[in-house]
């Protein structure tokens, strides 16, 4: 698959304008955002992951035979797709890139934005007709038209709380129209940008509508706040608590006065302005897999002599599809590594290295206490040894 620059991605902006005008602001059809697109994967393919346990999948139907906008959670069968119509119906498989390093390999498309700030690629395959009916998503995505065609109408940014349809369960919009000419049709290799809370409505067009959406994590509010309360919290010694020594004797006894509040205000605030605290939260949060399960330890700890000796003898590791990496710098050439929710001090540029796309060969063990970190994270299951092609056929064959 070709690589893309900024300016050819986004059309003719470069990376400061789409950030500038675009990123959070307002919708972006790019015409030909991938020349020559072809499909990472086909449908059979995409719905043989919606089979597979542990999978994140939703079938929609919109004339279920259960009622309308029915919604199934995988893992499905053979028997689930025979007995579906010709029209109106949707499949999305979540985290494609956690499963097929081809459409891992589409996230290094995006380097124009924070890689810490992606969530996941999901792929949808739907016939004619088929939709998740017009709806609002809280996060930042890109709409990659993958084979086939489909219509794309836009209805403006929309509150908080705007009307749902009642019992079904998917969020979809009560009343929806389209703003001004924003509807389009988009083949392979076009694409979307739309920011949070701009309503959407996307319908197959053909037999083979394929779409991947390239989606981006953003705590919200109340996630933020409970989650770094508690992470500052796990710190902090019991004999930190409200005080009010020196006050003055209460008029009214059942009264909670200006002064008190106060008191307890600058006990909360005191506490959480912690920028080295937020640091290390925030780069595990945002580090965190979608998925509980989805490192793999290993068994038997990692050698350390045989790490070394397969290193220095050519061999690389990989990270993990779907494992997160990312650094704070820390001064005097020291960072904390954030990886898969976990915070480990060690050089800046080891750090840098192992948060970028870089190689992890034997030139890393240079930095000290770089083997034994490599070997922890082999050990969690964040990195790994590349599969050789016989290693690849053995799983295959394996019952």
């Amino acid at each position: 698959m070709p690589s893309h620059t900024p300016l050819q991605l986004l059309g003719s902006l470069s990376a400061s304008e789409f950030l500038r005008d675009y990123w959070q602001k307002k919708p972006l059809l790019i015409r030909g955002a991938f020349p020559n697109f072809e499909s990472p994967l086909d449908p059979d393919e995409l719905a043989g992951l919606a089979c597979e346990e542990g999978v994140e999948a939703r079938l929609v139907e919109e004339k279920g035979p259960d009622g309308p906008w029915q919604v199934s959670h995988g893992p499905f069968d053979e028997a689930t797709f025979a007995r579906l119509p010709e029209r109106n119906w949707t499949l999305l498989v979540q985290a494609v890139d956690h499963y097929v390093p081809e459409v891992a390999a589409l996230l290094e498309e995006f380097t124009f934005l924070p890689r810490w700030r992606l969530d996941d690629i999901m792929i949808s395959y739907a016939p004619p007709g088929g939709s998740v009916g017009p709806h609002v998503d809280q996060y930042d995505v890109f709409l990659l038209q993958a084979s086939g065609q489909r219509r794309w109408q836009l209805g403006g940014k929309v509150p908080d709380d705007a009307p749902i349809l009642q019992g079904i369960d998917l969020r979809i919009l009560e009343r929806f129209e389209v703003e001004g000419d924003q509807d389009w049709g988009l083949e392979p290799g076009d694409m979307l940008y739309l920011p949070p809370a701009w309503a959407h409505h996307g319908i197959s067009q053909s037999d083979d509508c394929m779409t991947i959406s390239v989606g981006f994590r953003a705590p919200s509010a109340d996630e933020a706040i409970t989650s770094f309360a508690d992470y500052v919290g796990e710190g902090l010694p019991p004999s930190l608590r409200f005080a009010d020594a020196g006050m003055a004797s209460p008029d009214d006894p059942g009264e909670l006065d200006d002064a008190a509040l106060e008191r307890m205000r600058t006990l909360i605030l005191d506490t959480l302005d912690d920028p080295d605290q937020l640091a290390q939260w925030f780069g595990r949060v945002m580090t965190q897999p979608k998925y509980v399960d989805q490192l793999v330890p290993n068994d038997i700890p990692t050698d350390v002599e045989a790490l070394v000796t397969e290193l220095q003898a050519g061999a690389e590791l990989e990270r993990t599809l779907g494992s997160r990496f990312a650094y704070c710098p820390l001064g005097d050439g020291q960072a904390t590594l954030f990886v898969d929710g976990d915070g480990i001090d060690c050089s800046l540029e080891l750090a840098r290295t192992l948060a970028s796309r870089s190689p992890i060969g034997a030139e890393l063990l240079a930095y000290p206490n770089a083997t034994e970190l490599l070997a922890r994270l082999l050990d969690r299951g964040s990195l790994s040894w590349p599969l050789h092609d016989d290693e690849e056929l053995d799983d295959e064959n394996t019952p």
